[in-house]
């Protein structure tokens, strides 16, 4: 029956490189694919990325095979509780909702909120000096969240996700977007982002915390107890060093 699975999945093109043990079940690892350059879908139809190189390396550090479940945000937490998949490995941020269903790892990179917009329009990113401007988010992220309840004055105009938000900037349908600053980062130098800027200081707070972790149910807390220590392993013999060097130009951890 495994090596069916492994055939199929192989067919798939969505096992992750590492080694095998017989006796294993396949450990299925749910990521959104549209958040760059953490998870996408790359010219070949495969999921790609930070988040689907580093839950690789994990899964070779815990001897186990893994597959990849492309899923959308907004069913993502859903999807583990409805056991489509073991882990998320989606760059998913702690919120004391958030935990009330789902169980977290150890931070594997840290990274902070901010706003892009057109500089020349917007320099106050206070509620006050936002008031009546246009602001986009992912739905479902912590950033949507965050304005919502923050920025009761501006008109929230939000995307299905990171790329719908970041094409609602680029076309004129939002003033501003808030996101994650790494994200943002490949989206800024791109063409479609050139025309935009870094608006103010990080977002931080209580609310907007700063790192992601990998996930799992909350009866799994023996695999995330691997996956802490996996973790761990990637810092130590350099995988999670070379992984990091393919994205951005500094260290994320």
């Amino acid at each position: 029956m495994i090596r069916r699975c492994l055939i199929a999945a192989l067919l798939l093109g969505l096992v992750a490189a590492g080694p095998t043990l017989a006796d294993d079940p396949v450990l299925r690892i749910g990521t959104e694919g549209a958040y760059p350059p953490f998870n996408f879908v790359n010219d070949k139809g495969e999921l790609a990325g930070f988040d689907v190189d580093i839950a690789k390396a994990l899964c070779k550090e815990m001897g186990r095979t893994c597959t990849f479940v492309a899923t959308p945000w907004s069913e993502i937490i859903e999807g583990l509780e409805q056991n489509k998949y073991d882990l998320m490995v989606s760059s998913m941020a702690y919120t004391e909702e958030r935990a009330k269903r789902i169980a977290y790892s150890e931070p594997y990179y840290r990274s902070h909120a901010v706003f892009i917009g057109d500089p020349k329009k917007y320099q106050d990113i206070s509620p006050e000096g936002l008031a009546g401007a246009r602001i986009t988010a992912g739905k479902g992220t912590m950033q949507a969240q965050y304005l919502a309840k923050v920025y009761g004055k501006s008109t929230l105009v939000l995307g299905e996700d990171q790329p719908e938000a970041q094409a609602l900037l680029e076309q004129g349908k939002a003033d501003l977007m808030l996101g994650d600053a790494i994200e943002l980062m490949s989206f800024l130098e791109s063409g479609e982002g050139s025309a935009f800027e870094f608006i103010g200081d990080p977002v931080t707070n209580d609310f907007l915390q700063s790192t992601a972790h990998v996930t799992a149910r909350k009866s799994d807390t023996a695999l995330l107890e691997q996956v802490n220590a996996a973790i761990k392993k990637t810092r130590l013999d350099g995988s999670y060093e070379r992984i990091n060097d393919v994205y951005f130009p500094f260290s994320i951890y």
